[in-house]
């Protein structure tokens, strides 16, 4: 399978992410591209993940469906064609959406339903996540007694985001904006986690990125619900105290804490099984999920 590492269409460039390439289409309206390179603890590798991007756009574009109803999303619906030649939308299509332009939110809304990752390291050390006291004894992958909701700061690319508490959200966006993300945050993973355990898949944890569309609408954003911006466990292979099968780049992320790397540019090079095994998991979850 082809991979489609990064893109150079006929509009102007916005940005290219870690993953996204995003152009200017008009004043009200832009086009994101997801490609297929992959981001770890912050990272671009120089290796891809095959057709990554089209599983991407299909789960979230599919998620932003499903959760209309808890919260407006930055889908147009409108066709490629509309803005590309016949050549670039052909080399685009399936992993390309037209999007409109937000104002958006300087937080990434992480919430966390068991305890895993970052949060399992925090609470060996402190007994909390992310300053949130909890109960002692949990274990690894245990389901939390609550929802925890974890926002961070946004970083640039190549930066590491930062953990930061609902108070200083409140200094950022405002105690009435920051009261609704941290709701919608909620909602929407509670919405999805059910959904999903429904079709075999727990979500142990989730960030969702936040705009203000023209009339200062919560609006949301970026992608939402995908194996690169969730961990997506097998509900039937779940066991608390191991860390369970992983539907998303965790297994990128397992391979590489065996490896002597500070988790900082260059990028270690990935072997292919890796790379294959990442890529047949994401189509996994994508089956699970939208069929």
């Amino acid at each position: 399978m082809e991979t489609l590492f990064e893109t150079n269409l006929s509009l102007p460039l916005i940005q290219q992410g870690k993953v996204r390439d995003i152009y200017d289409i008009d004043e009200n309206r832009m086009l994101i591209v997801t490609t297929d390179r992959l981001s770890a603890f912050d990272v671009v590798f120089d290796d891809g993940i095959a057709q990554k991007g089209a599983v991407l756009t299909e789960v979230a574009n599919f998620w932003f469906e499903k959760t209309h109803h808890i919260l407006p999303n930055h889908l147009t619906h409108e066709p490629l064609s509309s803005v590309l030649n016949p050549e670039e939308a052909k080399l685009v299509a399936g992993r390309a959406v037209i999007v409109k332009k937000l104002k958006p939110l300087a937080v990434e809304a992480i919430v966390r339903g068991y305890i895993i990752g970052s949060g399992w390291k925090d609470y060996q050390q402190t007994g909390s996540i992310c300053g949130i006291p909890l109960p002692d004894n949990l274990q690894l992958a245990e389901k939390l007694p609550e929802v925890l909701y974890t926002p961070s700061s946004k970083a640039a690319v190549g930066e590491h985001d930062e953990n930061i508490d609902f108070n200083e959200t409140v200094k950022l966006l405002g105690t009435d904006l920051a009261q609704q993300v941290k709701q919608a945050s909620l909602a929407l993973y509670q919405y999805a986690a059910d959904f999903a355990l429904e079709r075999g898949i727990i979500i142990a944890d989730t960030k969702f990125e936040f705009g203000l569309d023209e009339n200062n609408t919560l609006t949301l954003m970026d992608e939402v619900l995908t194996p690169d911006s969730s961990r997506f466990w097998s509900a039937k292979d779940y066991v608390v105290g191991t860390s369970p099968k992983s539907f998303d780049k965790q297994i990128v992320r397992d391979y590489l804490e065996t490896l002597d790397w500070d988790k900082a540019p260059p990028a270690p090079t990935l072997p292919q099984h890796i790379i294959e095994k990442t890529a047949a998991q994401y189509q996994q979850v994508q089956h699970l999920l939208t069929d």
